[in-house]
């Protein structure tokens, strides 16, 4: 079953036109990286120096895992260090391991919508 995960992360101050410009194209071996790690889409917004990350993927952990293990990401990661200061957890705590990265959901439309039409 697949899944869809919300991160969290924050730039450091004065990188954000930069961290666009490197995220215009990123490297092809770090797309196929990511796919080898089963991601299927990863999307980012801006907001100020906070960025807020969809990620679609069949298990978070395991692709977390995945990309820990990837030469490939430890290059993007050494690289794009210069531009993200940390990813936070749910409690605004910056993250340790990288599956702690994964924000709690509080709430979905479709969900409730779901329940309320099983009710009625």
């Amino acid at each position: 079953m697949a899944m869809r995960v919300a991160l969290h992360s924050v730039l450091k101050e004065g990188r954000e036109a930069g961290y666009e410009e490197v995220h215009a194209t990123v490297p092809a071996d770090l797309l196929e990286a990511l796919g080898r790690a089963g991601i299927t889409n990863w999307r980012i917004w801006r907001s100020g120096r906070h960025l807020f990350h969809l990620v679609d993927c069949e298990d978070f952990t395991a692709a977390m895992t995945a990309l820990d293990r990837d030469p490939v990401n430890h290059r993007w990661q050494e690289f794009i260090g210069d531009y993200v200061d940390h990813f936070e957890t749910t409690d605004g705590a910056p993250a340790g391991p990288s599956a702690e990265m994964a924000l709690g959901q509080v709430w979905e439309l479709r969900a409730q919508a779901a329940a309320a039409g099983e009710e009625g």
